[in-house]
């Protein structure tokens, strides 16, 4: 929107040329982000509490969760307006991916707040219920990656990236639906498994959404993704604008999450994040270097699928709790301790993964 209006601008004052630049556009969307929550954030916080729109603790959960209940929730509707406020403001918004971008985001974020809904005002502990969600998570995950499928333009936008080899990309043909719609879907579910404590899910949500929008920068960019040996996807370098309001969301939520949280995010938020990272990662080509950088998304994933196996096959769980945070939570780590050592994970990884551009 500002971007148009400062390009028919730069015609005639110069100074606007600077927002024809992707990263001082970048910069502006992280800043308008995190403005947002620091303008609305406590207002939000008030509105929540009045309501009595406040978390629930589940009564087989750790001991110490249940401080907990009573806790605002449902910011992630902030964090959902912050990026989606901001996108449409600095991004080119005649760019298909940003709106397949926000489609993807805003959908997962309406199936969010109904779970939220249904659990929070209509008491009802099973939200909507997990085949309906399942359900809606679906037909949204599939919308797009018909959407993207069908207005593909070159190869490279349907062909699987190997990282490390400069020339492995894997045609996918009619795979490339089957594909996004696992990446986005599975990504949604695994961010809400991992937003189990303060602050958990949203720093590795910041830190991978950021370093998929250096991947976006370069994919977007001839001469970047020439020296970098990876595919030019012409437009994709947009998608930065995205990835940058989402960095901005997040350290705001993350002023009002971290540890003793004054607010979660809830579904809604979870649910939307999730389902962002993955579908910007499908954009940039960069489905499996996204498992590398989410690791801490895909171990605890992981960690619940192991232990409903174990259960149902040989009546013993592995873990004492899952998702995993609640394993460490109940050996004895502060809450504190899990989340820093969880976020020191999720950097390291997020930097491997950015190690990917140049060795090839």
């Amino acid at each position: 929107m500002l971007t148009w209006l400062f390009n028919n601008l730069s015609y005639d004052y110069s100074f606007f040329n600077v927002f024809r630049y992707l990263t001082f556009r970048g910069i502006c969307g992280v800043l308008t982000a995190i403005g947002i929550f620091f303008v609305f954030g406590p207002a939000m916080i008030r509105k929540l509490s009045y309501y009595q729109i406040g978390q629930t603790v589940r009564e087989d959960g750790p001991p110490t969760h249940f401080s907990k209940v009573g806790t605002p929730t449902m910011g992630g509707a902030l964090i959902l307006g912050a990026v989606v406020v901001a996108t449409l403001l600095w991004a080119d918004l005649s760019n298909r991916y940003i709106w397949a971008i926000l489609f993807t985001t805003i959908t997962f974020g309406i199936i969010g707040w109904i779970d939220d809904y249904r659990k929070l005002v209509d008491k009802n502990p099973r939200g909507m219920g997990a085949r309906n969600k399942f359900l809606l998570q679906s037909i949204s995950g599939l919308a797009v990656a018909v959407f993207l499928f069908q207005t593909a333009e070159l190869p490279a936008e349907t062909e699987l990236l190997v990282p490390l080899f400069k020339d492995v990309a894997i045609p996918l043909g009619w795979g490339f639906m089957v594909l996004t719609y696992f990446v986005v879907v599975g990504t949604s579910n695994a961010v809400n498994l991992t937003d189990g404590l303060d602050g958990l899910a949203i720093m590795p949500a910041v830190m991978v959404a950021g370093a998929l929008g250096i991947f976006a920068y370069a994919t977007g960019n001839a001469n970047f993704s020439e020296y970098l040996g990876i595919p030019f996807i012409p437009g994709a370098g947009e998608v930065l604008i995205f990835c940058a309001a989402l960095v901005g969301a997040g350290l705001g939520f993350l002023w009002f999450n971290t540890y003793p949280a004054q607010v979660f995010m809830g579904d809604i938020g979870a649910l939307s994040l999730g389902a962002a990272i993955g579908i910007v990662a499908v954009i940039v080509r960069q489905e499996i270097v996204l498992m590398i950088m989410g690791g801490v998304f895909v171990m605890e994933t992981v960690s619940v699928i192991l232990q409903v196996a174990s259960f149902k096959l040989i009546g013993r769980r592995i873990f004492r709790m899952a998702p995993l945070h609640h394993h460490f939570e109940l050996k004895g780590w502060p809450e504190p301790r899990v989340i820093v050592r969880f976020w020191i994970i999720s950097l390291i990884l997020v930097l491997i993964g950015l190690a990917t551009l140049k060795i090839r």
